[in-house]
């Protein structure tokens, strides 16, 4: 049992880990960063030491600062949220060296995971199906070219390192091909420090869903059904539901055994997310995974009545998973909350929230770090908040959230709010009929 947790990040995922460490008994410590330091998480912790500048790279990703400050409190345990060090297996080692319990799978897992290439050749040794592609990274834009012909237009160029969309260009002829190489490795090595990128066949028309694993260091592995993400926008996600509206018995049985074996493959150890894409005529092949907490956690935890941060705690502690698989017996969908203009190109808008009314009711949830005073600092992730709604089915988990987004009031910053109101009642998307190019053709007014 973990007498006390540090939580290396900020925001709504800090005061959710929180949450659960108080409802399990165990002491919390918050990091914060100078602009952070009026934020909930701080507030809400029963420790909090700040360690650093705004910029993330003095902060929240200053790995010498966060071990310090697990070390002048104690802490036996430090938990990465998602992103910033969530998934760096230098920072795993690190704890590991130190006696600190990482609250996450072990820096080989993280590797393994981490690298496109190497995921890729472990997954079509594990039996899992993989996007068409070529092997390893490209070395020459003339390669690219060949490879490019050789395959059949449109491909899609990835960062090997990446994530986000970042170092991701889709290419559908061959004039195209020189700026989309040289824009992804340039912008992979601005992101990753790693200009790394590989090819594989562009899907058309696809549907992004994921299977959320949980797995124990005595080799059992259990999925906890998908989630449907294909509501992106440069490959962002916006709105997540689950389950798919696209999704039969048939399929989810697949993906599921599929998942379970690539977290298999690897021996994982924590809860974790294997990334489908799936075509029109339910084709799926493995993405990637994340090897953490997935923001959207939240709508699997919805419709199985499962407590996913609880799960990821137990299992650092050394507890076995159920080794069930868990099914959705709800429907529950999650709107993220920005703090950008979606009439703007969905600008970011930082600044001074002057009044707050956060919906309520039944199947209503709302997972946020803001509150009426709080200043939104503009050094990092746009997301204030993530509005989740469940219901007995599709239909009427759209009409709760409607009547929830019509009920939430932020002022004093622009709000991705219009658009999710708008969202709801576009008849595509209540039909179920969308892919990740939906918000290509969707027209905000």
């Amino acid at each position: 049992m973990f007498k006390k947790i540090l939580i290396a990040n900020r925001g709504e995922i800090a005061l959710r880990v929180i949450r659960t460490c108080r409802e399990m008994g165990i002491k919390t410590v918050a990091v914060y960063s100078t602009a952070d330091r009026d934020s909930l998480h701080v507030k809400f912790a029963d420790e909090a030491v700040c360690i650093g500048k705004p910029q993330s790279s003095d902060s929240y990703l200053n790995i010498p600062h966060i071990m310090a400050a697990a070390e002048i409190t104690n802490a036996d345990a430090i938990h990465p949220g998602y992103g910033f060090l969530a998934e760096n297996a230098k920072f795993a080692n690190i704890c590991k060296d130190h006696g600190i319990k990482f609250i996450g799978p072990t820096a080989e897992m993280i590797n393994k995971m981490g690298d496109k290439i190497t995921a890729k050749e472990t997954m079509i040794k594990a039996g899992v199906p993989v996007v068409p592609g070529g092997e390893g990274l490209l070395q020459s834009i003339d390669e690219a070219k060949g490879l490019a012909r050789d395959m059949g237009y449109p491909v899609i160029l990835k960062a090997t390192a990446g994530g986000g969309g970042k170092g991701m260009r889709i290419v559908w002829e061959e004039s195209e091909m020189e700026k989309a190489y040289d824009t992804a490795k340039a912008e992979a090595a601005a992101a990753f420090k790693n200009d790394g990128i590989y090819m594989e066949k562009f899907v058309e028309e696809p549907r992004h869903i994921e299977i959320q694993v949980a797995g124990d260091q005595y080799g059992t592995i259990c999925h906890l059904s998908e989630r449907d993400c294909s509501i992106q926008r440069r490959h962002q996600k916006l709105v997540e539901e689950a389950p798919s509206p696209f999704m039969t018995e048939e399929l989810r049985h697949q993906m599921g055994e599929a998942a379970k074996k690539a977290a298999g493959a690897i021996g994982y150890e924590s809860v974790g997310t294997i990334e489908f894409l799936v075509d029109k005529h339910r084709n799926f092949y493995f993405m990637e995974m994340n090897t953490r907490i997935q923001v959207e956690h939240c709508v699997t935890e919805e419709v199985i009545n499962f407590d996913l941060i609880k799960e990821q705690i137990k299992i650092a502690m050394g507890e076995k998973v159920s080794g069930l698989d868990h099914f959705p017996q709800m429907h529950s969908i999650e709107c993220r909350i920005n703090a950008e203009d979606p009439y703007n190109d969905f600008r970011p808008s930082p600044g001074k929230i002057t009044t707050l009314h956060q919906p309520g009711g039944h199947g209503v949830r709302v997972d946020s770090h803001v509150y009426a005073g709080y200043v939104i600092p503009p050094y990092y992730d746009s997301m204030i908040g993530k509005l989740i709604t469940v219901a007995r089915t599709r239909d009427e988990a759209i009409d709760t959230m409607y009547r929830a987004l019509s009920e939430y009031v932020i002022e004093g910053v622009k709000t991705t709010i219009p658009f999710h109101l708008q969202l709801m009642q576009d008849e595509r998307f209540r039909k179920g009929d969308f892919n990740t190019k939906f918000l290509e053709t969707f027209k905000l007014h």
